[in-house]
């Protein structure tokens, strides 16, 4: 799913966009202050957001919170059952953040089939399609 969103985000046909990929343990501040818009990625893990990247809302949120308001991203979670907790949780947080959606969340429940990964390409693609200048 990561490959496929990072495929679309990187397509051809964007142009002006530099995809920065950041494992979410090691993303910082200063990261997040200098993207344009964010592509987060997921598993739904006991009914919530994984540990790394609810460490990387919780590391970025007050140094982002006026800086970033407004900035496009997309989500895709994967889990094996009972993605809504993780997704109600990433919810909130952008919606503190003032961050937009710029595409429809991608969920994918078990084994992920062709119809997931272009999904997970579309998401890429539609965001970085939005940062173009």
């Amino acid at each position: 799913m990561f490959e496929a969103v990072l495929s679309g985000a990187s397509a051809p046909e964007i142009e002006g966009v530099e995809v920065v990929r950041r494992p979410a343990l090691t993303v910082s501040p200063a990261d997040m202050l200098a993207a344009d818009g964010y592509l987060l990625g997921t598993p739904a893990n006991l009914g919530y957001m994984s540990g790394a990247l609810k460490h990387a809302f919780d590391v970025c949120y007050y140094p982002c919170l006026d800086a970033t308001r407004g900035r496009p991203f997309g989500l895709y979670v994967h889990g094996n059952e009972g993605a809504e907790g993780a997704i109600r949780g990433v919810e909130a947080i952008t919606t503190g953040l003032g961050w937009i959606r710029a595409a429809e969340t991608v969920v994918v429940s078990g084994k992920p089939g062709r119809a997931d990964v272009e999904a997970c390409w579309e998401l890429g693609a539609t965001v970085a399609a939005g940062l173009m200048e």
